[in-house]
């Protein structure tokens, strides 16, 4: 008797283990990055908003359109994985900042970068597209989420926001500042947006000039500048549009140094800049 009633003690038990295997199975499959904010618009939505709600409370002056009515109109405008990015931290103690700059004698044009999210992919996360490690975001972008970035420009009117235009930004990781300048060879408003490009040990710069006026999708020229690359803004033929010398470099081992340069201007006919030594190189910005 003791033998059988020891047996069904040693059954149930058995079964017990068992069942309690099977939901940790079950649990471990709804792993952290499965269940994670990247792959829940739902909850993602519902984090932005949460903190909207409190900056909302401790921010003591508003105004009608300014950086937080901004991003709750990206997030009822925009699709799930949209974001206003932020600025690079200077410091590590430095508070981020939205990218926006706030434009015209009333303050109501408002040039911001958005970051979306590829279709079909994971939600993209803004602490992996900002800063000098994110420029490096190219070699493992599917993994972390394909982030596409865009000047776009806000007007406000009676504190309701429209597009005005928006145009791509060709990179996807290492955002770090956004900057109004003005082409003095031309007297041009132009928009610098710098992102950090780790593998060349520089920068890049995307130019969007405001040749056409404000309300024009405007004019890409890139420069960049590194240990081995540079290319720099130029007036070459002395026409509306900039043009830049790209610089040539040697490396002898010990040291690099430049010691000519190429000019390209820009073909408004078919909208590419074109080699002035070899005219069948062109570049489209």
């Amino acid at each position: 008797m003791k033998i059988i009633v020891n047996l069904l003690i040693l059954i149930i038990g058995l079964l017990l283990l068992s069942a309690c295997g099977n939901e940790n199975k079950k649990t471990a499959g709804n792993s952290p990055q499965q269940n994670g904010v990247e792959n829940s618009p739902e909850k993602d939505e519902w984090i932005q908003r949460y903190n909207l709600e409190h900056q909302k409370k401790f921010t003591s002056q508003r105004t009608p359109c300014d950086t937080i009515a901004l991003e709750e109109f990206v997030l009822d405008n925009y699709p799930d994985g949209t974001y206003l990015v932020n600025f690079d931290k200077t410091s590590t103690y430095s508070l981020s900042k939205p990218a926006v700059i706030y434009y015209g004698k009333n303050r109501n044009f408002i040039f911001a970068v958005i970051a979306k999210s590829r279709p079909g992919e994971r939600l993209i996360e803004t602490k992996n597209i900002v800063g000098y490690d994110q420029s490096f975001i190219d070699l493992d972008s599917t993994d972390l989420g394909t982030a596409f970035f865009f000047l776009t420009l806000f007007e406000c009117n009676n504190g309701n926001f429209s597009i005005i235009w928006e145009t791509p930004i060709p990179s996807h990781g290492g955002f770090n500042r956004l900057t109004l300048k003005t082409w003095r060879s031309k007297n041009i408003p132009f928009i610098e947006v710098n992102f950090h490009y780790g593998r060349g040990i520089g920068h890049i710069n995307y130019n969007y000039f405001l040749i056409d006026g404000l309300k024009k999708e405007p004019h890409l020229l890139m420069t960049y500048e590194g240990i081995n690359f540079k290319r720099t803004i130029a007036n070459v033929n002395n026409d509306l549009y900039p043009d830049y010398f790209e610089y040539i470099f040697y490396d002898l081992g010990n040291r690099v140094f430049s010691k000519d340069s190429v000019a390209f201007i820009w073909d408004k006919k078919d909208s590419v800049y074109v080699n002035t030594r070899n005219h069948r190189q062109t570049r489209l910005y």
